[in-house]
């Protein structure tokens, strides 16, 4: 849980928010870096997260029975 929310902070805070301008300097389908990683890519991150943590959450229920 906490790797998630760790990358979950990075994802949101650290690339959507604080590396903006330096991010900006590459661009992704015509678009700057930083600004289709806040719109975009944090999407796709969180879609991925929300995936691998149902993904542990069943493996923990099968280990212990209650599933």
């Amino acid at each position: 849980m906490a790797i998630l929310l760790a990358v979950w902070f990075i994802c949101s805070y650290v690339l959507g928010i604080f590396l903006v301008e330096p991010l900006n300097g590459a661009r992704v389908g015509g678009f700057p870096l930083g600004f289709w990683f806040a719109h975009q890519g944090s999407i796709y991150v969180f879609v991925v997260l929300i995936l691998v943590y149902a993904a542990v959450m069943d493996r923990l229920d099968r280990r212990y029975g209650v599933d």
